[in-house]
């Protein structure tokens, strides 16, 4: 069964917002597991508008499922994530200004780069996700890289997938198919939720992992977290 991991930036921004600590991230993070969550997601950015460093330091002793630290491999980014020893991270081509991912790595161009900077991460036992779009040939150069998966940046299925849905499977297959041709790991984010998920996993049950944030804490303002949570594990059970 597909992993669900709760990126957590958006309970940040909430706190962020009013000062103090209120609503607790730490004890969201925990909540999310309690309620059967598989993993936590945060995305640190440098101008630490949601999560910061320090949270990323405090989620390390209390994520007891799989931990996965996301961004753009700056020298301070790398740094924290040397440190804190996530279970994964994913690489992602952000510009520090950037509102939120909204395309995948060249990895053909950006290849001596990623090439010289995953063996950084796997020498202290962190599995490499290298977030990519829906372009097989960026799958490849992926694995040329030595990632050890990759995340299918799935806001362009999400768009879709309203107007067509199988026009979005379509689009998404081809990537899919290298990664699993190549014997990478699969997984997916952005723009995911209870509308379009299930069809994403159905059409790719090889996907190890589906992250998830904006659409989760969306749905938990009507529905609560726990309520939430158990739909999105539902959506991820694939119906014979």
């Amino acid at each position: 069964m597909t992993r669900l991991s709760v990126n957590i930036n958006k309970v940040a921004t909430l706190r962020n917002a009013r000062g103090g600590n209120l609503p607790d991230v730490i004890q969201f993070a925990r909540d999310c597991e309690r309620f059967g969550a598989q993993g936590i997601t945060v995305h640190p950015r440098p101008d630490e508008r949601h999560i910061r460093r320090q949270d990323v330091l405090d989620l390390k002793p209390v994520v007891t499922t799989e931990f996965n630290i996301e961004g753009n491999p700056t020298p301070a980014f790398i740094d924290l994530v040397c440190s804190v020893r996530p279970a994964q991270v994913t690489l992602v081509p952000d510009s520090a200004d950037q509102l939120t991912s909204n395309h995948g790595w060249d990895t053909k161009t950006h290849l001596a780069k990623l090439t010289a900077l995953i063996p950084r991460f796997k020498k202290e036992g962190i599995r490499v996700s290298v977030f990519v779009d829906a372009d097989p040939e960026m799958v490849e150069y992926a694995k040329k890289a030595g990632a050890d998966r990759v995340e299918l940046y799935t806001g362009p299925y999400s768009e879709l997938y309203d107007r067509d849905p199988e026009a979005a499977i379509a689009m998404y297959r081809p990537a899919a198919e290298k990664a699993r041709e190549l014997g990478l790991g699969l997984n997916a984010g952005h723009d995911l939720n209870l509308r379009n998920l299930r069809a994403f996993i159905t059409a790719f049950p090889w996907t190890d992992e589906v992250s998830i944030g904006h659409a989760i804490i969306s749905d938990a303002l009507y529905l609560g977290i726990e309520e939430t949570i158990a739909r999105y594990l539902e959506r991820l059970k694939i119906k014979e």
